[in-house]
């Protein structure tokens, strides 16, 4: 049976791990070595490393990483990341036999024009571009593509778990709270995360369909975020890449 586990990285990143009952893992974004040299030392077992994008914070660790174990990495076509690496994109897949499971590549640009997302086993890996009642900032990417991008997610199945890399919900909770202020399943949602919060456990990982039912971000269809949007703007945005790029940039500058 495989297990996700939230390594706590710098000031609120988290690596993933995902393991198996031996001990192999699979290893997601590890902008640090020493926390998954410390799970190592633990009886875990590194067998892959998976990259989502160029960040610092998540391939920072790469290269003492691998000095230890040596094992394939994967990421983006895209200089920036590690010569290690071999380069996957939009398409392709990435077969982990340790685990006796395989991940589907999928370009999710926006937050950085090469991030990619890796789908398999019922477990997406999806880097800065999805985050739980949150999405990434816009660093290199149009909204069009980052809402594309997100559209593409959401419409994997309501049970996919997310694995996200940063401890932003409570912060992203606060925004959602303003951007569609009467949804209940939002608010029963930042309840439990206060709650995990509180007993200094991880929010993450999240469902998709619970996303899909509190992200402003994945909703920006829904009548209540296009209502906090025509108030905002003075008049109903023209289409939906005009309601997400307004959304997005209402949330860069949203200090509540």
């Amino acid at each position: 049976m495989l297990r996700t586990i939230a390594l706590p990285a710098f000031q609120d990143n988290y690596i993933w791990l995902l393991a198996g009952s031996d001990g192999a893992c699979v290893v997601v974004d590890p902008g640090d070595a020493a926390p998954v040299l410390e799970a190592a030392a633990r009886g875990l077992r590194p067998v892959a490393v998976l990259i989502t994008h160029h960040h610092p914070d998540h391939i920072g660790g790469v290269d003492a990483l691998q000095a230890r174990f040596p094992v394939p990495c994967f990421g983006p076509d895209d200089p920036r990341i590690p010569a290690s690496a071999t380069r996957v994109g939009e398409g392709d897949r990435v077969e982990v036999p340790a685990l006796g499971l395989g991940f589907d590549v999928m370009a999710v640009p926006g937050h950085t024009r090469s991030h990619l997302a890796y789908h398999g086993g019922g477990l997406l890996f999806c880097g800065d571009t999805l985050f739980s009642l949150g999405c990434g900032r816009l660093f290199e990417g149009t909204p069009a593509q980052m809402l594309a991008s997100l559209d593409r997610l959401a419409a994997l199945p309501g049970d996919t778990v997310v694995c996200c890399t940063h401890e932003y919900t409570q912060s992203n909770g606060r925004f959602a709270r303003v951007a569609e202020p009467d949804n209940p399943a939002r608010d029963a949602r930042l309840d439990e995360v206060d709650a995990q919060r509180a007993r200094g456990e991880p929010s993450l990982p999240t469902t998709l369909a619970s996303e899909l039912a509190c992200n402003p971000f994945l909703r920006v269809d829904a009548p209540g975020v296009r209502a906090t949007l025509a108030r905002r703007l003075g008049g109903e945005p023209r289409d939906r890449v005009e309601a997400f790029a307004a959304l997005r940039a209402w949330k860069d500058g949203f200090t509540g």
